[in-house]
């Protein structure tokens, strides 16, 4: 049984495509957390070292392998030598409209020395402390319903994004999507801020339904985008390696960042999951990480972002 589980563990690490996207969407669900698949190997291990099972420790190996093949790029290893251009370095945040000091908040963001700076979850009161706030360092700014961008560099072409999924048509409150040109020194840049439906765990399963329909309006719309350079910001309620996101990924082209560290950005009081993402189309995203906790219930993201 040991040695068969193995072999399943490491299935599900290589090939997750393997659990159907059934009801209750058991493949999202698994993909969202399956760097935690891991910690099975180690666990697994203590009983066969107990039961000198040669065969057991051996056939751990597979997905010990599978793991390192998936996330070992995540583990600590020397930097890249530095690019030989200026990277552009964004931050994302869901500062969570419960937040009662966003200016404090929008200066721990602006620490971080970001060109850009993407919010979700923002409020009236909210809105008019980050412009106060950034006005010296980000004076440029964007805002739609509850999303908004505040840029070193001019910005121009704001427009809001639709990504409403059908059941919400008629809110007019739900308003998550921006987009927006940012004159940036290497040249125009298209910048799409987002916040796609929230995920509900429950009886029923992973539900994702709304989610995944946001995500797929939001694929249509970055495939059609005519700028070569994108860079996408947002709280996308899921993991690069969640099958609902799918039609983003295709529609940015885009692979897994390139640096160490798993910033997970989900719960902030214990994270499992980098559910905020910073992604790039014609770009390299690199260096990213998490900052330190705001009062909010995830913790900000930020990158740098070369393009090619």
């Amino acid at each position: 049984m040991p040695v068969l589980v193995s072999v399943l563990l490491a299935a599900l690490l290589t090939r997750p495509s393997l659990v159907p996207d059934a009801p209750g969407h058991p493949g999202s669900l698994l993909e969202t957390f399956l760097p935690w698949l891991g910690l099975a190997v180690p666990l697994l291990l203590v009983p066969a070292l107990r039961r000198r099972s040669a065969a057991t420790a051996l056939a751990l190996l597979l997905p010990a392998a599978a793991w390192l093949g998936q996330f070992g790029g995540l583990l600590p290893h020397p930097a890249p030598p530095a690019a030989a251009r200026p990277a552009l370095t964004a931050v994302q945040h869901n500062i969570s409209d419960e937040n009662r000091d966003p200016s404090r908040t929008a200066k721990a963001l602006a620490a971080a020395h970001p060109a850009l700076i993407a919010v979700e979850e923002l409020t009236p009161a909210a809105i008019t402390a980050f412009t106060a706030t950034l006005a010296a360092g980000h004076p440029h700014h964007a805002t739609h319903g509850t999303v908004g961008l505040w840029s070193a560099y001019p910005l121009t072409d704001v427009r809001p994004v639709d990504i409403k999924p059908p059941a919400l048509a008629g809110d007019p409150h739900w308003n998550r999507g921006l987009r927006a040109t940012a004159a940036t020194p290497d040249g125009p840049v298209a910048v799409y801020v987002v916040h796609l439906p929230s995920l509900r765990l429950g009886a029923s399963g992973f539900g994702s339904a709304r989610r995944d329909e946001s995500a797929r309006l939001l694929g249509a719309v970055l495939a059609a985008e005519p700028a070569e350079r994108v860079i996408l910001l947002g709280d996308l309620n899921g993991t690069t390696d969640d099958r609902g996101l799918a039609p983003v990924r295709t529609a940015l082209a885009t692979t897994a960042a390139s640096s160490p560290g798993f910033a997970f950005t989900w719960p902030a009081a214990f994270p499992l999951a980098r559910i905020d993402q910073i992604l790039a189309r014609s770009g390299t995203v690199t260096h990213v990480r998490t900052l330190p906790a705001t009062p909010s219930d995830h913790l900000p993201l930020t990158a740098d972002i070369q393009f090619d």
